[in-house]
């Protein structure tokens, strides 16, 4: 592992594929990243008028990590991928292209960004990425002291860019926080409610097992709880719910748990004047109605997204995610038709075999959460 202080997100080669036919309105010549370097250094051209991305005159954005643009596909994919994480725990995708089929990881081990070969090798210098995989210990450009490295320069503030980026952006429908420098992050509170998370948050390095760094407060019923038990109990950093899983019984309509879940989430929420980042999930394990989604669609003022349990081409187990973790918004979400999700439903009912928990389909979903709370070292549970 190597020092420094700045933590980041994960990286990693993901299954997802990256769709990125650049389309353009208007005819321009093809985007040629190996001009980069003679576009700055030879026409005298600002950075920020070429896509550090691709190459592509076309710029619609500046990239928020980096000096330089982005051009409208390229942008689009950094907000679809850059927070999907594998699962080994680093990002997917490069951080500055989020793309790249062969990745260097950063070793500080407080950062767990990735870059792609090209990315390197245009920005910083031709043969970088030979001499970072010659080195022992390698800290990435994000958190080395020096804010510049060839033509790649980090951005001052980039942590409050990478906010704006998402909040400015209409495909993202509620606001994200602003993530958390290591030396300022701090042991993640949880409740969790009619699903216990314990394991999967201990298996991913946010809760110890051992010293009690870290709480949860798990609750199977709520029916009793007012205000003034979630304040007593709190405050809480993530709020988790889930409908039962398939062919456990249950003493209440589906519908009940999303109800209690939106109730218990209004007293847990911290004050609209705090800044203090604040993320909640809602899990159905499909026994929500297609009404019932409708109305947790408008109380939790977020789209679901489908994650799917698959084998081969066989989708063994699926799931209904609604959450304001930013891994969410990136759309990886399964597109399945409903009526093949209602006859999952029905086969899960009449299944002997037990199919996967709520949360242990949506555990990798939390690891962004790793850009805003203290990280212990994880149990080897595999993800």
């Amino acid at each position: 592992a190597a020092p420094d202080m700045d933590p980041e997100a994960e990286c990693s080669v993901d299954i997802i594929l990256v769709g990125s036919s650049e389309q353009s309105s208007t005819p321009s010549p093809e985007p040629r990243r190996d001009l980069i370097a003679y576009e700055v250094k030879g026409n005298q051209r600002a950075i920020e008028e070429l896509c550090i991305c691709c190459g592509s005159f076309q710029v619609r954005r500046q990239h928020p990590l980096f000096e330089g643009g982005m051009c409208s596909p390229c942008k689009d994919k950094f907000r679809d991928y850059f927070f999907l994480y594998d699962e080994d725990g680093y990002q997917s995708y490069c951080c500055i292209c989020c793309a790249g089929q062969t990745l260097l990881i950063c070793e500080n081990p407080d950062c767990t960004r990735c870059y792609c070969f090209e990315c390197v090798d245009t920005l910083v210098g031709p043969g970088t990425s030979g001499k970072v995989q010659a080195m022992s210990n390698w800290v990435c450009f994000l958190c080395l002291p020096s804010p510049r490295n060839g033509l790649l320069q980090r951005r001052r503030k980039w942590r409050e860019r990478l906010k704006a980026f998402y909040d400015q952006d209409p495909e993202s429908p509620l606001e994200m926080y602003k993530t958390v420098p290591v030396w300022k992050r701090e042991p993640v509170r949880v409740l969790s409610l009619f699903g216990d998370i314990r394991k999967e948050l201990t298996g991913l390095g946010f809760l110890e097992s051992v010293s009690g760094s870290g709480k949860l407060k798990y609750l199977d019923d709520v029916t009793n709880v007012v205000r003034r038990d979630v304040e007593e109990w709190g405050p809480f950093d993530l709020v988790y719910g889930c409908t039962p899983p398939l062919r456990q019984p249950c003493d209440h309509p589906p519908g009940w748990y999303l109800f209690q879940f939106h109730r218990v989430l209004q007293y847990a929420r911290p004050r609209p004047s705090g800044s203090q980042p604040f993320f909640w999930m809602f899990v159905d394990n499909l026994m929500l109605t297609e009404d019932d989604r409708v109305i947790a669609t408008r109380f939790l003022e977020t789209d679901p997204v489908t994650i799917l349990d698959t084998c081969g081409r066989a989708v063994r187990n699926a799931v209904h995610v609604w959450s304001n973790i930013p891994a969410m918004r990136s759309r990886h979400s399964a597109q399945v038709p409903p009526e093949e999700l209602a006859q999952l439903a029905q086969d899960r009912q009449r299944a002997r075999a037990a199919a996967l928990g709520p949360a242990t389909l949506v555990k990798k979903c939390f690891l962004p959460l790793r850009e805003y709370f203290k990280y212990f070292q994880p149990n080897s549970l595999p993800l």
